[in-house]
């Protein structure tokens, strides 16, 4: 008889995913401060940062203030794509949360609003809360890795609805800068 049988392979598996989303998301909140620092080094800093912001698990991130000042300066439309990848990206986090600890969530009002569009719509209702800012995406995210989605179809979704959302902050930051030179006129 074998010590780790499937059960415990995939309990053990859980936790270590779950141990790894917090690790992550306390390293990450911690240096957040940090953030605008690896904007130095272009579309692969956007990138990073973007990642490293969507890697969190509910913690707050700078993420979207970085697109909007970069979109400013760089191409907007290169920025929005490389910042929606880099999103999309990092949201596995959220999906690792759902696959490894889905049980602390699931108590929670609006998981218990989103789980079951996950469950009728699921890609689409990635797509959406992807594409729009709001601080509920993780949830989605760990209804998706909860419902076992395949990994695949969370990172379409993901990544298309951030690219929308990333492209939307790059081109405010663009034209944010013409009309701040128009009002100073």
């Amino acid at each position: 008889m074998t010590f780790l049988t499937p059960e415990r392979r995939t309990t053990l598996l859980r936790v270590l995913s779950f141990l790894a989303v917090v690790a992550i998301s306390v390293w990450i909140f911690s240096i957040r401060d940090k953030a605008s620092e690896l904007a130095a080094f272009g579309y692969p800093g956007i990138f990073i940062i973007s990642l490293l912001a969507n890697a969190t698990v509910i913690l707050p991130a700078p993420g979207v203030a970085v697109v909007f000042a970069m979109g400013g300066i760089f191409n907007p439309l290169i920025v929005g794509i490389v910042a929606g990848i880099g999103s999309g990206i990092g949201e596995l986090s959220g999906y690792l949360a759902g696959y490894s600890g889905q049980a602390v969530i699931e108590r929670g009002d609006i998981y218990n609003k989103i789980h079951p569009y996950i469950v009728k719509y699921g890609p689409a209702t990635l797509f959406v809360l992807a594409a729009i800012p709001n601080p509920f995406f993780d949830l989605g995210g760990i209804a998706a890795g909860a419902l076992k989605m395949p990994i695949r179809t969370f990172l379409l979704w993901c990544i298309l609805g951030k690219i929308v959302k990333m492209l939307l902050f790059a081109y405010a930051g663009y034209y944010s800068i013409d009309w701040v030179t128009q009002f100073m006129k």
